[in-house]
């Protein structure tokens, strides 16, 4: 049996039986000075760089001191981790023209882009629906008729970048408080089909007592249509019939709107 030899250096606690370092360079090899380091380790890659500095810019200066294609890489960031996201920022805002477009785009177009995967879709609808339901809250159980603007921004930002026309419907109490908003339909590019019966079912479903329309004509001009008239006037006898009041209907375009009422067409 061997034994174990205590006396010896390099079993000595701590030695981990290794030789002196100079003795690996015994026998004519210079010892190096320094230790080589990569290349990466000592030069930031660029692109962590300009990562960097577009969040300070943003946290320094507000979302005011960036145009939308910076604003866009900050949302691909949270999506794709690494790599520059400069050239895919660029081709959404080609496709789709501003940054709300990019944001309010389907998913099956956004999925067209280059570069565009699961992870990216997802962002943009998460940052999409943040915004509607920021600005949601400051009109849902309020009294819209005295609050005007606030009602008319809120629309503007859920249905002015909209690719297809969408129709909703607001729902108001006696004290013309907002107690629903609801889409009830989505169409084409140029359409979209509305049913009276299921608008004024709804409303009593809801006990309301009046109505606002709203829907949007992707096509940016606001004016509104033949049809659009026809359909107004239908739902608003249907509703008249049981003692509920259309107040409005809203035509929402890409740069303004128009209101029936205002229009003297209510």
């Amino acid at each position: 049996m061997t034994s174990l030899d205590t006396d010896s250096p390099d079993s000595q606690p701590g030695s981990f039986n290794e030789a002196p370092v100079k003795d690996l360079f015994a026998g004519g090899m210079a010892m190096p000075k320094t230790i080589p380091v990569p290349s990466s380790l000592l030069e930031p890659d660029p692109r962590l760089a300009h990562r960097v500095r577009l969040r300070r810019r943003f946290m320094e200066g507000g979302a005011a001191a960036m145009p939308d294609c910076e604003l866009l890489e900050l949302i691909l960031f949270r999506a794709l981790p690494r790599g520059d996201v400069k050239p895919l920022a660029k081709r959404l805002l080609h496709r789709f023209g501003d940054l709300n477009r990019v944001m309010a785009a389907p998913a099956d177009q956004l999925a067209d882009v280059q570069g565009v995967g699961q992870a990216v879709i997802e962002n943009l609808k998460i940052m999409e629906a943040t915004g509607h339901r920021m600005v949601r809250s400051k009109v849902i159980e309020q009294p819209v008729l005295s609050s005007w603007d606030t009602l008319l921004g809120y629309l503007r930002t859920a249905l002015s970048h909209q690719v297809t026309e969408r129709f909703r419907v607001l729902y108001l109490d006696r004290r013309n408080v907002l107690i629903a908003d609801e889409e009830l339909a989505e169409g084409t590019v140029d359409h979209v089909p509305v049913y009276p019966r299921e608008v004024v079912k709804r409303a009593l479903a809801l006990n309301a007592s009046g109505l606002i329309l709203v829907h949007n004509h992707p096509s940016g001009d606001a004016a509104p249509s033949k049809a659009n008239v026809s359909m107004t006037y239908a739902i608003r006898d249907a509703a008249q019939v049981l003692g509920i009041a259309l107040h409005d209907h809203l035509i929402i375009g890409k740069a303004t709107e128009v209101s029936f009422r205002a229009e003297s067409l209510l």
